[in-house]
């Protein structure tokens, strides 16, 4: 399994930004979809953001489209996920996650869940 570290998350005015970063080991980072969950209190993990392994495609959250924006750069072998315009329903432990290599070209069509997750770093958007 792939090795996730999170970082970048912390309290925030509702307006602000956030860059939180995804640090993967393994020699298989390029050619593996990769995401970000994230989870409020009392509530289940929910989708948030998904890129395929060259970049080209990403999916998002109807509730972060627009505001948020995922992004990745294979030769750090890190995925960044971009949060603008923060809003106090934002507030949740945000996960990273990685896929099988080659797992899915389409997140929606070919949906399959991912097999890592990183330990997750917290987000608090005060109002």
């Amino acid at each position: 399994q792939v090795q996730l570290v999170e970082s970048g998350g912390g309290l925030v005015q509702a307006g602000g930004s956030l860059r939180l970063s995804c640090a993967a080991s393994g020699r298989t980072f390029s050619i593996s979809p990769m995401g970000w969950f994230r989870q409020a209190p009392g509530k289940e993990r929910e989708f948030v953001a998904a890129i395929r392994w060259s970049g080209g495609n990403t999916y998002y959250a109807d509730s972060v489209k627009g505001r948020f924006t995922i992004s990745r750069d294979n030769a750090k072998n890190t995925v960044y996920l971009q949060t603008n315009s923060l809003k106090p329903e934002d507030t949740a432990v945000y996960y990273c996650a990685a896929w099988p290599p080659l797992s899915w070209r389409n997140y929606y069509s070919d949906y399959v869940p991912p097999t890592s997750w990183g330990q997750g770093t917290q987000v608090t958007v005060s109002s």
